[in-house]
């Protein structure tokens, strides 16, 4: 076993199986080959307080603009303040549309976007309507694995991936606390609204519009989010290795 290590920027390291240099470079050794990955910008973002501070702040701030959005919506849409409550929405699941009020959608940009007042029992997208429970576990699991993302595989610099993990976790914190609190998540944002189809085309689909769903805050953060981390992960090389 080699007792001393040689970083490649030529210092050398406490004796051991692994070390990090103080150029920010993690050594690590298997048997008698030496095995070095860059990390250029420094030590993990675990170590980081300028990392955690990127991380939770975004978390904190995507979740209670979520929150207020949310509150305000259910306020102000229906032109008279619309409160939900867990019990009539068990009561009433899976035919929620009768704990709202009809209500003309408030028009901010014509064929663009609405404001119209939703009870969603799934996840983005009205995607597995009454699986509540799977979605509050998935919810935890997801935030536990961004998390140990964060800390263990991230860059201490990479504030564009902590932040766009944040959005990602304070969307998904957002949704959870309606599921929990609601037994739904409340909605109230419709894109594109009366856009159809042209052509009538997919005649397949009983919903001509293009983009029938009506979602929240949290969900645009969950999105854009994750757009951005499907980036990196394209754009950002693989690590080097040296031997």
């Amino acid at each position: 076993m080699i007792s001393r290590l040689l970083c490649a920027c030529g210092a050398r390291l406490s004796s051991g199986p692994s070390g990090v240099c103080s150029c920010g470079d993690f050594v690590k050794v298997t048997g008698l080959s030496e095995q070095q990955s860059t990390i250029p910008d420094g030590a993990v973002a675990g170590r980081s307080r300028a990392a955690w501070g990127w991380f939770l702040a975004t978390i904190v701030v995507s979740f209670v603009i979520d929150i207020v959005t949310k509150y305000i919506a259910f306020a102000k849409v229906a032109g008279v303040p619309v409160s939900v409550h867990r019990e009539e929405v068990v009561a009433a699941t899976p035919k929620l549309w009768t704990l709202i009020p009809q209500h003309v959608p408030v028009t901010v940009i014509p064929k663009v976007l609405d404001f119209t007042l939703v009870l969603n029992p799934g996840a983005v997208f009205g995607i597995g309507a009454g699986k509540r429970w799977f979605f509050v576990v998935f919810t935890a699991l997801a935030v536990a694995i961004g998390t140990y993302i964060f800390a263990k595989h991230s860059r201490a610099k990479d504030w564009v991936m902590h932040v766009a993990l944040g959005l990602v976790l304070g969307g998904g914190l957002g949704n959870l606390y309606d599921r929990l609190i609601y037994a739904c998540v409340r909605d109230f944002i419709h894109p594109l609204p009366g856009v159809l189809y042209p052509f009538s085309w997919p005649a397949s689909f009983a919903n001509k519009e293009v983009w029938p769903y009506v979602s929240n805050v949290a969900d645009a953060f969950l999105i854009a989010g994750v757009v951005v981390l499907a980036w990196r992960a394209i754009k950002t090389p693989p690590p080097q290795t040296r031997r």
